[in-house]
């Protein structure tokens, strides 16, 4: 039997804190990373538009 789905665990003390300074201040991208992801997108694409 499937164990059950839990809920999100609440973030507490130095956890929480992390989180959000990560959250306010988010790393900026790299057009590298950008492009990477741009190019992963396309490739999804074109898989799930592929006619069999």
């Amino acid at each position: 039997m499937a164990r059950p789905i839990k809920e999100t665990p609440e973030l507490r003390g130095n956890d929480a804190v992390r989180f959000e300074t990560l959250i306010s201040n988010p790393k900026p991208v790299s057009k590298e990373e950008k492009e990477r992801a741009r190019k992963a997108y396309e490739v999804m694409k074109s898989i799930s538009n592929f006619q069999w």
